[in-house]
C-alpha cells in the first residue's frame, strides 16, 4: 500500500497535482506483447525446422516493426482520448452557455449522488457554477465518467515501444549469443520474463506477486504454444 503525507503542505501539492493513470498500463502492455509476439515468432519458425538465422531475423524485424507499430497506435489512440476529452469540454462550454440553468441542474444531480443535499448542496451548486472551469471539470468527470487529467500520448508511446523492446530482445538472445539448446534457453528466458512483468504488475494490485505472475506465464505460454503448434505443422 502506498503511504503519502497529510499535512497541509502535502494535501495541497498532491491533490492539485494528480499523476493521472501514468505509464502503467503502456510499461506492462508493451512488455508483455514484445515477449509474447517475438516469442511468437521463434517458437513458429523453431516448430518449422528452420535455421537459427532465420528466427534472429524475423525476430529482429518483428520487434523494431512491431514495436514502432505498437507504439504509434498508442499514440493515435492517447492522442483520440485526448481529442475526445477537448472536445467535450468544447461541448460542455456551449451548453453552459445555451442552457445555463439545465447545466446547474445537472450539477446538482451529480453532487446529490455524492451524498450532498439540503442548503449543503444549494451552496456547493452554487459554488462549482461560480467558476467557469470548474464547472466544466465536474461535468467531465460526473456526466462522461473521465479524468480531469488529461494523458500523455508521446509518454504513451515512448513507454509502449521501449517496453516491447527491451521484453521483445529476451527471447532472441540465445540465438544470437549462439548458446546450446538455443530455443529451450529462449522458452525459459520468456517464461521467466511473463513472470517477472506479472509480479511486477502485483505492485500496483491487491493481488500477491506469485499469483499475478502465475497468471501473466500463462497467458504469454498459451500464446507461445499456439505459435509452436502451428509452426509444427510446416515442418518437413
Amino acid at each position: 500500500m502506498t503511504d503519502h503525507g497529510h499535512s497541509e503542505q502535502e494535501i495541497t501539492a498532491r491533490i492539485n497535482a494528480p499523476p493521472g493513470r501514468g505509464v502503467l498500463r503502456d510499461v506492462v502492455y508493451g512488455g508483455i506483447d514484445g515477449s509474447v509476439t517475438t516469442f511468437a515468432i521463434v517458437a513458429g519458425v523453431a516448430g518449422a525446422g528452420l535455421s537459427p538465422f532465420v528466427i534472429v531475423a524475423l525476430g529482429l524485424a518483428n520487434v523494431l516493426a512491431d514495436g514502432f507499430s505498437m507504439a504509434a497506435g498508442n499514440y493515435s489512440g492517447t492522442k483520440a482520448e485526448l481529442d475526445n476529452i477537448r472536445r467535450l469540454r468544447a461541448v460542455e462550454a456551449r451548453h453552459i452557455q445555451l442552457y445555463p440553468e439545465g447545466e446547474r441542474r445537472e450539477v446538482r444531480e451529480i453532487l446529490s449522488q455524492k451524498g450532498l443535499t439540503g442548503s449543503v448542496l444549494e451552496d456547493a451548486t452554487d459554488a462549482i457554477t461560480a467558476n467557469h472551469e470548474n464547472w466544466i471539470d465536474l461535468m467531465i468527470e460526473g456526466e462522461y465518467g473521465l479524468s480531469g487529467v488529461d494523458p500523455h500520448p508521446m509518454k504513451a508511446a515512448m513507454a509502449t515501444f521501449f517496453a516491447f523492446l527491451v521484453a521483445g530482445m529476451i527471447p532472441l538472445l540465445p540465438f544470437l549469443a549462439s548458446v546450446e539448446n538455443a530455443f529451450t534457453v529462449s522458452v525459459w528466458m520468456t517464461m521467466g520474463v511473463f513472470f517477472f512483468i506479472g509480479a511486477l504488475k502485483s505492485r500496483w494490485s491487491l493481488a500477491p506477486w506469485w499469483r499475478s505472475g502465475l497468471e501473466t506465464t500463462l497467458i504469454g505460454g498459451a500464446a507461445a504454444s499456439i505459435a509452436y503448434l502451428v509452426g509444427s505443422l510446416f515442418h518437413p
